[in-house]
């Protein structure tokens, strides 16, 4: 690791070249931290650039490496995981990092959750936030204070990337309750507060955040200003029913997050 002005709080954030992972990077060398990066060494060369470009401290390495990992977090103040995966990355990398940050003597860790609350959901019925909730075991019997971002589902992505409305169809999809409302909040204020929360040794165990909060009949409202005609609401079934289908989709294809 580079030397930097101590007056100048260093943050490490592994994830960095992904898409959240970079924001959350850009917000905290806008807050005045010091930025490193760890990334694999097979990481394309404009991404690298592009974080340096940024003014992120962009070192290659073994993402397995704990040794490594630990010199990379000296003189850390904080540790943020944007580690995105399944049980390989989510238990393994990411408790390598965990293990990392103890060794280096850094007081905090930011796990990679970014979420719904899963802590009000039950057990069995989720394989990404099981994960999760596996890991912040772990994480709450190691000696170190952390931070759990849970900013409900990404804002951004309900114009292209999350089915539930159907423009061509006219359809909002929802299970269970019509009137149930959804927590939604962007990949910007979700950066946003991730790094406030980095920067802040107080900052509470999790942090529940909220850009709006809106049901199917609110989306479809907002689907129909869009696109200037009407959406329908359609309830694919109940709770019960998209559980199954989450276990379905976990069976056909277990490389999918």
């Amino acid at each position: 690791m580079s030397q930097h002005g101590a007056e100048r709080p260093c943050v490490l954030v592994a994830g960095a070249t992904g898409d959240l992972g970079g924001r959350i990077a850009r917000a905290l060398h806008r807050r005045g931290a010091h930025v490193v990066a760890p990334i694999r060494r097979a990481t394309e060369a404009g991404r690298a650039l592009a974080l340096q470009q940024a003014g992120i401290e962009a070192i290659r390495l073994d993402l397995g490496d704990e040794t490594a990992i630990t010199g990379a977090c000296r003189g850390a103040a904080c540790v943020v995981s944007v580690l995105n995966g399944l049980e390989e990355t989510i238990l393994g990398t990411q408790a390598v990092l965990l293990r990392a940050a103890l060794a280096a003597g850094v007081p905090r860790f930011i796990p990679s959750d970014f979420s719904l609350d899963f802590t009000k959901t039950a057990p069995g019925g989720n394989r990404n936030l099981d994960l999760r909730r596996d890991f912040h075991r772990l994480l709450d019997g190691a000696p170190i204070r952390a931070t759990s971002i849970l900013n409900g589902g990404f804002a951004d992505m309900l114009a292209d990337a999350m089915p539930l409305i159907l423009p061509r169809l006219g359809r909002v999809l929802y299970w269970g309750s019509p009137d149930q409302p959804l927590d939604f909040t962007t990949k910007d204020d979700t950066a946003a507060f991730t790094a406030e929360a980095a920067l802040d040794p107080d900052a509470p165990r999790i942090l529940r955040i909220a850009g709006d909060e809106v049901s199917a009949y609110g989306l479809a409202a907002a689907a129909a200003h869009v696109h200037g005609r009407a959406f329908r609401p359609t309830r694919l079934g109940g709770l019960g029913t998209l559980t199954v289908m989450i276990r379905a989709a976990q069976v056909l294809a277990p490389g999918k997050g």
